[in-house]
């Protein structure tokens, strides 16, 4: 029996069918959810995708955040499902409390748009353990409320309990504190980012890379990872 894992599609989504295709071509089954439903589908896992869900009114996330499904959303993460929060969706984790801290405009105020290279710093979660830890990718990057900012507190915190899932490296490109592209809960099985990995996935698609252009696949553990974990929770 194939994995099953939710994407809901909030308005103005964008990168909805790119997250249903990447979880399809990593061997797992997507399913379709609503914004305005209250039924996850019987689904294994969850991704929120990136976009501009409600037009980023108030703030990137804020509405989104208190969509009906989030509900169920919540009481899944706290009942251990691996949900996955995409760019917006990271946005969403964060303003649900799901995740700690804040994303706000870019330090230069400008929309970005790149191949960013990322150092994995926790390997141990449902979205991660295909990666090891120190090991460098390469994911696209789009956004233009991608800082990262919390309080000093929290930020030695967060180093602190390991719950800084990828660090940007060489470039900085949107003034994150820290260089914090990713994060993770304690428990491990939520994680967010601003990078996008569904569109590093497939060959003639993905970054550039040393042997070919457009075939970096380093999204494709992201899918892969969560898979694992639902089939290891399951035995």
């Amino acid at each position: 029996m194939s994995t099953r894992i939710g994407v809901i599609t909030f308005p103005g989504s964008l990168d909805d069918r790119d997250a249903q295709r990447a979880i399809r071509v990593a061997g797992a089954e997507p399913v379709a959810l609503w914004h305005g439903s209250h039924d996850l589908e019987g689904v294994d896992a969850l991704v929120l995708p990136g976009g501009f869900s409600y037009g980023d009114y108030l703030r990137a996330g804020a509405i989104a955040a208190l969509a009906p499904i989030m509900a169920e959303v919540k009481d899944a993460a706290a009942s251990g499902m691996p949900v996955l929060g995409i760019c917006n969706g990271f946005q969403m984790l964060v303003e649900a409390q799901l995740l700690p801290g804040g994303l706000i405009r870019n330090a230069h105020q400008q929309f970005v748009r790149r191949d960013q290279k990322l150092r994995v710093e926790n390997a141990s979660t449902a979205w991660t353990s295909d990666f090891s830890v120190g090991q460098e990718i390469v994911i696209p990057l789009k956004n233009a409320d991608g800082g990262y900012i919390a309080a000093e507190s929290e930020l030695d915190r967060l180093e602190g309990e390991d719950l800084v899932a990828f660090r940007y490296v060489g470039v900085n490109p949107n003034g994150s504190l820290r260089d914090i592209a990713g994060l993770t809960n304690g428990r491990g099985n939520v994680v967010g980012l601003m990078p996008h990995p569904e569109h590093a996935v497939e060959e003639g698609f993905g970054p550039d890379t040393a042997a070919a252009m457009r075939s970096g696949l380093d999204g494709l553990p992201f899918f892969t990872s969560a898979i694992a974990a639902v089939v290891a929770a399951a035995a």
